[in-house]
């Protein structure tokens, strides 16, 4: 078999194909990551080759929305239901089992729910930001100072402006959020028009609507949290240890929320720790 005989460039579900970014080892352990919103793939360009350095492979997919070809209409098509369905289908898609999942901002939020009711398909867990999703709610409950970091959740609900308003600011507006410019760049070419931003925003109109249950987490897992993230404060970080039943590590990083750009070295270093670790 030639050496890149298995590789992915993409793979398909009810009629969409995903861009996948597939690399490292074959023969190693299996880390899909999952980006979040605003960005693309390539925000796991700076952590994906120390993982490989490892002795990793990593499926980076452009998630439901992002890829060109995976972008239905309408907000019902970006439920809970789908984006975990979407995961399942890439790790059969390249034949593994069972894998190491890795998420970012809404890529998180994925990876929790994905390990909380798929544990047969997660070896393990490592998510950069966001809190178990429950966490989250609990503390948006709670906590007046997660509802103002959320303000931006409530906006997303109106049809029609959001995308066209956010994707006249992009640049701005993200680079405003402590990322930097460079990466913001390259995602504002991506996906700052209004076609390509109504499929990652109906992400929060869906929600809403989904049933996907928040379980409590039974798989190893690792949680990384900026301590000046602007849109996810320290009560949903700290209610998080709550729903996880296995073991767990809380990682505090004195960052901003675009962990994956600003602190690759860190997030790689927590993921290979948490997959040499197994079950401790």
């Amino acid at each position: 078999m030639a050496p890149d005989a298995a590789r992915l460039s993409s793979f398909t579900r009810d009629d969409l194909t995903f861009e996948v970014d597939d690399a490292g080892p074959l023969g190693g352990e299996t880390v899909v990551l999952l980006h979040g919103f605003p960005t693309d793939r390539t925000s796991w360009h700076s952590m994906a080759p120390l993982l490989h350095a490892a002795g990793l492979r990593t499926l980076a997919p452009d998630q439901r929305g992002y890829s060109p070809g995976a972008r239905p209409p309408g907000r019902a098509a970006y439920r809970l239901e789908e984006l975990l369905a979407d995961v399942l289908a890439l790790l059969d898609a390249a034949g593994v089992e069972r894998a190491h999942v890795v998420g970012h901002d809404w890529g998180g939020a994925v990876a929790w729910l994905l390990a909380g009711n798929h544990p047969d398909r997660v070896a393990s867990v490592t998510v950069l930001s966001t809190p178990h999703p429950a966490a989250l709610s609990r503390a948006w409950k709670s906590d007046r100072r997660q509802r103002l970091k959320s303000w931006y959740v409530a906006a997303f609900q109106v049809p029609w402006v959001p995308e066209r308003v956010f994707g006249a600011l992009f640049n701005s507006v993200v680079v405003g959020t402590g990322m930097p410019p460079e990466d913001a760049r390259r995602y504002a070419a991506h996906l700052a028009h209004a076609g390509t931003l109504a499929g990652p925003i109906d992400w929060y109109r869906a929600s809403r609507s989904s049933n996907v249950p928040a379980h409590r987490v039974s798989v190893p897992a690792t949680y990384l949290w900026g301590s000046r993230d602007s849109f996810l404060g320290r009560a949903a970080a700290e209610l998080t240890r709550e729903h996880v039943r296995g073991a767990y590590r809380f990682i505090e990083l004195d960052d901003n929320h675009w962990l994956p750009e600003r602190r690759p070295e860190e997030c790689a270093a927590a993921v290979i720790a948490r997959v040499r670790a197994g079950d401790a």
